[in-house]
């Protein structure tokens, strides 16, 4: 049996109908960078940035995946004390029709709760979540500058920034439009504005003390201030 010439040259070519891989520096809509996205399984993290696809290096030990699972276990101690929000780790957000990031995780208040957050049919994050954070070391001029622009145009209400080789926190607080930084108290403990109780030692949980951070966070819940927002979260939900 013959093989023609130009069976041979349709050998090795991609189907029409294939979905193109998403590249860093692609400039795609929302709709093309998802589809591109859901085509590969594979891919653990991807971001569109003002119509811009940024995919991150490989995620080191100590610089991100440590760091990031001890914001995880901070913020998923606050959501055990607190019915009526949720945490999510590296939760797509649909922010608009050039923003869709993955923040390393956020913390909002439930729909069902009163939230702003919407929980789209095909299970993403809509609107602007409460709280973002971004563990950034190779990332830190891109997360303080780019992203810090979109959260707050978005409507994020706080953004906390872990500079994890400077060793530092930015936490920025939404007001009258503009992020304007918290400062920590005389122990180096930054309190939330959005979430009563969410307390961060910052000096424990730059030693990798996670018991300490969360001793400091335990201090946080156990106030009236909380108290009465777990009230007020359970009147709304009730409502």
């Amino acid at each position: 049996m013959t093989t023609s010439s130009e069976e041979r040259l349709a050998v090795g070519r991609p189907a029409a109908s294939a979905v193109p891989p998403l590249e860093a520096g692609d400039r795609l809509t929302r709709e093309e960078f998802e589809r591109r996205y859901q085509a590969m399984p594979e891919l653990k993290k991807a971001e569109l940035i003002e119509g811009v696809v940024y995919m991150p290096s490989p995620v080191r030990v100590r610089r991100h995946a440590c760091p990031h699972a001890r914001i995880i276990t901070w913020l998923g101690h606050y959501e055990a004390a607190t019915p009526g929000v949720e945490v999510a780790d590296n939760a797509t957000a649909r922010l608009d029709l050039d923003n869709e990031p993955q923040p390393d995780a956020t913390l909002y208040i439930t729909p069902e709760s009163g939230g702003q957050v919407r929980i789209s049919p095909d299970d993403y994050v809509e609107s602007a979540p409460d709280l973002v954070v971004e563990v950034a070391s190779s990332s830190v001029s891109f997360d303080l500058n780019t992203k810090l622009q979109v959260y707050r145009r978005s409507g994020v209400g706080e953004y906390i920034v872990w500079r994890v080789l400077d060793g530092q926190f930015d936490w920025f607080a939404l007001r009258g439009g503009a992020y304007e930084r918290l400062a920590a108290d005389a122990r180096g403990v930054l309190r939330s504005e959005r979430f009563p109780g969410l307390w961060l030692d910052t000096a424990a949980l730059l030693q990798g003390d996670l018991a300490a951070t969360l001793r400091t966070l335990d201090e946080g819940l156990g106030g009236e201030p909380h108290a009465a927002f777990v009230r007020r979260l359970s009147g709304a939900g009730q409502a």
